[in-house]
């Protein structure tokens, strides 16, 4: 049977790269080195799990899917996966990539999240956005390992409720302890904390609500999924940021992970937003 090496759940700031490595050194904003720093540092918790695939959550952020058609949960199969949009290449200087696809698992996952009650969409023209690059930059810059991408709707209401998000992630490690491989998967999920998008608590100094932020990574960190699913609703993540709603992406891979301490916790509050950084090993820290 495969393994789950490791679970990564972080924010995903597209300005990343822009900001730490494509901006000359005396244009950069105040906190570059120490942001290049700590998602170097985060990097090498995946590393040192050495998977051979990543099982990819994200969210599209309306390039391929609007309102009027924009699926609860889907799942690619392909052989490859084109990135980047042309917005992202020109706003956040992103560069476009090619990535291998893992057909087989994306296969059985499929029929797997079928037969435990999740009515996947499942597309073979996918086209991947930053939710999913951005962790590809900061976590495997290669970009050398096939994918399994799994997007989720965080944006076009009506949404799934936070419960449901945990579910999909238990029924994710489910399906990948099954999977009949002895290949060694890697699950990296992307999502946010408190953010507001386009409103007036944007252009803060930190994320519009620093009281969820720190509840909402100690829930994270201690595996605390009672008080997740006590405390977090859509109305209190609207409350929170208008795009708070990507923080059920973070319950999703830590229903992968399970109800378990993190090994690896790490933050950043930045322009408008906090970043962070989570790390979980299912089978023990192999640092």
């Amino acid at each position: 049977m495969a393994r789950l090496s490791a679970v990564l759940a972080t924010t995903h700031h597209p300005f990343y790269l822009k900001a730490t490595q494509l901006t000359p050194p005396e244009e950069r904003m105040p906190q570059a080195a120490e942001w290049q720093q700590k998602v170097e540092s985060y990097r090498e918790t995946l590393t040192a799990a050495d998977p051979d695939i990543l099982v990819m959550v994200g969210a599209d952020h309306f390039h391929q899917f609007f309102s009027d058609n924009y699926p609860t949960f889907l799942i690619g199969k392909q052989p490859r996966y084109d990135a980047t949009f042309y917005n992202e290449e020109r706003e956040f200087g992103i560069p476009p990539y090619l990535l291998e696809g893992h057909e087989d698992l994306s296969g059985y996952m499929l029929q797997g999240l079928l037969d435990r009650g999740f009515d996947f969409s499942v597309s073979h023209e996918l086209k991947i956005d930053h939710s999913i690059i951005c962790p590809i930059i900061t976590t495997r810059p290669d970009a050398d390992l096939p994918i399994v991408p799994i997007y989720t709707n965080i944006f076009a209401p009506p949404l799934p409720s936070p419960k449901r998000f945990w579910d999909l992630g238990r029924a994710i490690r489910s399906i990948i302890d099954e999977y009949p491989s002895d290949a060694r998967i890697a699950a990296v999920g992307s999502g946010h904390l408190s953010l507001e998008l386009g409103g007036p608590r944007q252009f803060g100094e930190t994320g519009p609500d620093p009281v969820f932020d720190r509840k909402a990574i100690d829930w994270l960190a201690s595996g605390d999924i009672d008080a997740i699913l006590e405390n977090v609703t859509h109305e209190s993540m609207a409350g929170a940021g208008n795009a708070t709603h990507g923080f059920m992406d973070l319950i999703l891979m830590m229903g992968i992970a399970g109800p378990i301490e993190a090994s690896y916790v790490d933050e950043l509050d930045l322009f408008h937003t906090r970043e962070m950084y989570m790390t979980w090993y299912p089978e023990g820290d192999p640092r």
